[in-house]
């Protein structure tokens, strides 16, 4: 996912999940801090690089790709954008090897998820957003894994998106209301992607395993980001059997998930329980979401913009990644804890903390060993 939902849709979430306005900020300005945390940013700062949520693309040319590295780049993908559904899957007749890699691929509703929404009870607004990152994530990218896989990862030729008709009736998602059409991917990152022609930039392909360029739905470009999206294409760990991805259904329930999920933390009540969803927002708000989730736009911030301000009325003021950043870099070395980004990092280090453990004791190294293991 993007900013529109990571920042402007979880602060329409978090609305109507009850928050007030300024708490509303402070949980999706982490949300979508979660894309931005990046080891140059905290050296920047001077904060703990172990808190890294994110990697940027100079971060990533340098990265290795031996046993250490795979592990560095996975403790943090896997942790934070790509959280598995299933650390425990089955599928006969496969090494070891291919396994640890199988049991990363990302999916909603596992018990990763429900552990990391509990891990944010009682622990402040910023850890808070970060769940609703990682919650939203585990819908637009799922069947890809955090961890460089070209097994898992790789896409091939038949790539097919999902082009509904002009006038297409409301919550009528029937084929015979449009007709897929074949994806052309290109490597080129500075090249914007062409929604209309159906051109998306993507990775570049390398044969090698475990190359960072088979990280993630890199071999598919942004295009998995895209609430628009519906999409088909056959995954070597499926067999090579067609799959279809339906982002605006699965983003339907990512954003009635995040209400349902911020209600149980805000204290409305007492458990968090995977495959429930708040079915009275879409009942009051459906239509309006279904209409900004199918807009073929690269970028939906405004529709979602317009739509919290409806909500709340009151300004959403744009994302400001340098918004804290003063702020804990003069704090004293006692009082940068209390800081808000502090208490980003400290939510960060437990949610990275947490899944890394998960992922060592179900004996699975592809993520390391984790303090709290």
């Amino acid at each position: 996912m993007q900013e529109d939902f990571h920042y402007y849709a979880t602060y329409c979430a978090a609305f109507l999940a009850g928050f007030v306005h300024e708490e509303c900020l402070d949980i999706c300005f982490s949300a979508q801090f979660v894309d931005l945390c990046s080891r140059t940013l905290l050296l920047k700062i001077g904060a703990t690089q172990d808190a890294a949520t994110t990697q940027l693309q100079l971060e990533m040319m340098d990265a290795g790709t031996d046993i250490l590295g795979i592990q560095d780049i996975t403790r943090i993908w896997a942790s934070f954008h790509f959280l598995p559904k299933d650390l425990y899957a089955e599928k006969a007749k496969r090494t070891k090897r291919y396994m640890d890699r199988y049991r990363l691929i990302c999916g909603p509703n596992g018990e990763l998820l429900k552990k990391t929404v509990e891990l944010a009870k009682g622990h402040g607004l910023q850890h808070v957003g970060i769940a609703m990152h990682v919650l939203a994530d585990t819908w637009a990218h799922r069947y890809f894994a955090g961890t460089p896989s070209l097994v898992i990862n790789n896409t091939d030729e038949h790539f097919y998106e999902f082009r509904e008709a002009a006038g297409r009736v409301e919550n009528d998602s029937s084929e015979a209301e449009g007709k897929w059409m074949k994806v052309k991917f290109r490597h080129n990152p500075s090249a914007p992607d062409d929604v209309e022609k159906g051109l998306y930039s993507n990775s570049l392909f390398q044969s090698r395993e475990t190359s960072i360029m088979n990280l993630g739905h890199g071999r598919a470009g942004h295009f998995p980001d895209y609430s628009f999206a519906k999409y088909k294409y056959l995954p070597a760990w499926g067999e090579y059997h067609e799959l279809i991805k339906d982002n605006p259904e699965d983003y339907r329930k990512a954003f009635s998930q995040m209400v349902y999920a911020l209600k149980y933390l805000k204290g409305d009540s007492e458990g968090f329980e995977k495959n429930r969803y708040d079915e009275s927002v879409l009942e009051m708000y459906g239509g309006r979401i279904d209409k900004i989730l199918r807009k073929r736009q690269i970028n939906a911030c405004s529709d979602w913009k317009e739509f919290g301000e409806e909500l709340s009325g009151r300004e959403i003021p744009d994302f400001d990644v340098e918004k804290y950043q003063d702020e804990y870099s003069k704090a004293g070395k006692d009082e940068k804890e209390k800081t808000f980004i502090g208490k980003f990092i400290k939510g960060a280090l437990a949610q990275k903390g947490m899944v890394t453990s998960e992922i060592f004791k179900s004996g699975n190294m592809l993520a390391g060993f984790s303090k709290m293991a």
